[in-house]
């Protein structure tokens, strides 16, 4: 299986499947000499685990993370840094009703077709538990880069929106609910609305929009890799993923140029800022910022159709601990492949300074 390995000069190679032994991951490119704050890297998998509270899955993990080489005394060494994440709660015997049969909108059907084996087991290397890797890989990426601040947060769920934009939130309070939506009004409705989904066995999708403050000019490539198509990829390879856009969006298309130019302040700074921070591929210095879209979760706790291997077609109800809705553990994953992006390209645009 090829495509673990993420980012050009700071990679980070993912491995494990969500009901293996464990996770884990190798970071390379990272800078000798950082002083890590593990208590911060702890923190941003506690944001991740599952069962922080009544609208997320109730799986148990703790998701503490064994670091294994590349660090000596706290700092980076400027080799491979290799962790590990072991799981802890497995319950593999959730999952042996679907051994024979492919769940709709999911990866079984097309792993199984591909690779001719599969494992069933909460979906083996298609699960979200994967993504645990990735938050560790953001963690240090972000203290790569502890001078640009990045911020995601619950924008919608289903049909609940703020009506705000980001400019106008208190992005302090993002941590200050379990939906993580900075307006406590919205956050309150979405998490209602969530809780609502549960009981019906159902699933419910919602976007993030991320924020990243103090970019400097000069970040991004012309023609293939730009800034903007790298974050993309980084947000599309994320799981339940549907849809990125940053800036104005799919909005600039109503508009017409007059409408959607920024124009220049004499210090190089726009009055407005519907380029998202990014012009030609490069970063402007005025914020970055974007909106992720995820579907609602493909396993429902309802009965539904599904294929089997003997190309049946049969009811099945599914089970195990799933998410409702995956928008509100998914912020600190967005910004973590953020992180890894943004970090990825200050570093690059150093060697060409």
């Amino acid at each position: 299986m090829a495509g673990n390995t993420f980012g050009k000069l700071l990679k980070l190679t993912t491995f494990g499947e969500s009901h293996g032994e464990a996770l884990g991951g190798i970071i390379d490119g990272c800078p000798a000499g950082i002083q890590l704050d593990f208590a911060f890297i702890q923190e941003e998998m506690q944001r991740r685990k599952p069962g922080q509270s009544s609208i997320v899955t109730q799986r148990k993990e703790e998701d503490e993370v064994q670091f294994l080489s590349g660090i000596f005394k706290g700092k980076t060494t400027g080799t491979p840094i290799g962790f590990i994440i072991p799981n802890t709660n497995q319950k593999s015997d959730d999952y042996s009703h679907i051994k024979d049969s492919y769940r709709p909108s999911h990866a079984d059907y097309v792993y199984e077709k591909k690779y001719g084996i599969r494992d069933y087991r909460g979906g083996g290397r298609s699960s979200a538990r994967e993504t645990a890797s990735r938050v560790v890989g953001g963690a240090i990426a972000k203290q790569i880069i502890p001078e640009i601040k990045i911020n995601a947060f619950v924008s919608s769920v289903g049909e609940i929106f703020i009506d705000k934009p980001y400019q106008d939130l208190d992005l302090s309070k993002i941590e200050s609910n379990a939906v993580r939506c900075p307006d406590t009004a919205s956050a309150e409705r979405m998490e209602n609305y969530i809780k609502e989904i549960k009981k019906q066995g159902d699933t419910v999708g919602g976007t993030i929009t991320c924020v990243i403050h103090n970019v400097p000019i000069g970040l991004g490539e012309p023609v293939f890799d730009k800034l903007h198509a790298e974050l993309g990829k980084a947000m599309l390879s994320i799981n339940a993923v549907k849809g990125f856009e940053f800036g104005s969006g799919f909005c600039g298309a109503k508009m017409k140029g007059s409408e959607h130019n920024d124009s220049y302040n004499p210090d190089g700074t726009t009055k407005s800022n519907l380029s998202g921070g990014i012009q030609g591929g490069i970063s402007n210095g005025m914020d970055i910022y974007f909106r992720v879209a995820f579907k609602p979760v493909a396993t429902l706790i309802q009965k539904q159709e599904v294929l089997t291997n003997q190309g049946k077609i049969i009811d099945q109800q599914g089970k195990g601990r799933h998410d409702p809705c995956v928008v509100p553990r998914a912020v600190p994953i967005v910004e973590a492949m953020a992180a890894l992006v943004i970090a990825d390209y200050y570093l690059q645009n150093k060697i060409y300074s």
